[in-house]
């Protein structure tokens, strides 16, 4: 008698389970003819490809906008030619000359020396030591220094060149060659413009 009862249920469970799939078969039958069928195919990589009716068609993804072709990038702009600039890069050729007190050049400078030589080469004539040269020219702010600009430290006791961001082109001292140092590494006193 259990084997029976057994039977039964499972005749039961088949029947409704066997139903069930009758039902969503004939939904799906119902339902299918009142979509609209797909006009292209989905594929699914690596599997194939498949008519899935009542799902629109993809339009195809625009091409991508390759943007502006790779190339060299723009040269920052040039410094406009001033006297100053001039007079910097003139400095900035020197770099590795030797300090010698009094002498302005061309192949030994001190401070002074160095910035009326600069000067001489941009065609300017600047007068020759610190305490006149802080006297010459127009006053400038520091948060004002353009490249080329003189600056004086030490209550105008040394002076260099702006070489811009935030160092001086400079003879420092005996035993010390021409060089590009921190401007904040010296007291700062005054600035001028030639």
């Amino acid at each position: 008698m259990a084997k029976h009862r057994l039977r039964r249920g499972n005749r039961l469970q088949f029947s409704t389970g066997g139903l069930l799939i009758a039902a969503g078969v004939g939904v799906g039958a119902f339902l299918l003819p009142v979509a609209p069928a797909a006009a292209e195919p989905i594929t699914i990589p690596g599997i194939g490809t498949f008519e899935v009716p009542g799902i629109p068609p993809v339009p195809p993804a625009p091409a991508p906008n390759p943007g502006p072709l790779p190339g060299p990038l723009p040269a920052p702009p040039a410094l406009p030619s001033t006297h100053g600039t001039q007079a910097l890069a003139a400095a900035e050729s020197k770099i590795g000359s030797p300090y010698v007190w009094g002498a302005t050049g061309p192949n030994a400078f001190d401070c002074s020396g160095l910035v009326q030589w600069a000067y001489k080469q941009a065609g300017i004539s600047v007068p020759r030591t610190t305490y006149d040269q802080v006297n010459g020219g127009t006053p400038v702010d520091k948060g004002s220094l353009q490249p080329g600009d003189l600056v004086l430290f030490n209550g105008a006791q040394h002076v260099g060149l702006y070489a811009g961001n935030g160092t001086v082109v400079h003879a420092p001292t005996s035993g010390q060659p021409v060089k590009q140092a921190p401007l904040d590494s010296m007291p700062f006193y005054a600035a001028r413009r030639y």
